[in-house]
């Protein structure tokens, strides 16, 4: 028995590596696009949806092997709304451009499943404000980062140029990250998947 990460997402490999971490990473296959707009047509908070997405994809590999399984989602919302990542640089130009001077929300949501039933899970939700940056400022950033700034629907990386975006951010940087940690780390320790 062991640990799966069902995420194959760089950031949150990243983040369970640099915790000394042993896992596996698997993908769930999980049509994200399907539950996000069924989810919404019912009045589901974005903060609702990274939660659900977090433990479909942690019982959809949950049930098929006998490990403890990991699910994490993220989602943005701003003024209410509910965003995705964008797919091109230019897409990416205009939600900075959009978030710009203003706050914005990440729900970084964490489920841990075994034997195909959610055992645990946490939902961390963090507030960033972009500063009021320059035109010059963005293009010498996304130049910087190009495709990596495809790879988080914020266009960013905090663990990277990405920070010198924000005035101010309040939260959990793992969560910030996409796998809000600490309370993940308590569970691991108290079923031996974490040195204690």
């Amino acid at each position: 028995m062991g640990l799966v990460l069902a995420s194959k997402s760089a950031a949150r490999r990243a983040v369970l590596d640099g915790a000394g971490i042993a896992y596996e990473a698997a993908t769930a296959g999980v049509d994200e696009d399907a539950i996000k707009i069924a989810m919404l047509r019912e009045g589901a908070t974005p903060r609702d949806i990274a939660d659900k997405l977090a433990e479909v994809k942690a019982l959809r590999i949950s049930a098929k092997r006998p490990d403890f399984v990991i699910g994490a989602d993220q989602t943005l919302e701003f003024e209410g709304g509910l965003y995705d990542k964008v797919e091109t640089l230019e897409a990416a130009r205009d939600r900075l451009k959009l978030l710009r001077g203003k706050p914005h929300r990440l729900h970084g949501a964490v489920v841990v499943a075994k034997d195909g039933a959610a055992i645990w899970r946490e939902v961390s939700t963090s507030t960033l404000v972009m500063r009021d940056f320059s035109d010059e400022f963005l293009e010498a950033y996304l130049q910087t980062e190009g495709a990596a700034a495809l790879g988080s629907v914020g266009c960013y990386r905090l663990e990277g140029p990405g920070v010198q975006l924000f005035s101010k951010i309040e939260g959990d940087y793992f969560g910030i990250l996409g796998l809000p940690l600490m309370g993940l780390l308590d569970l691991l320790r108290r079923h031996g998947l974490a040195a204690a």
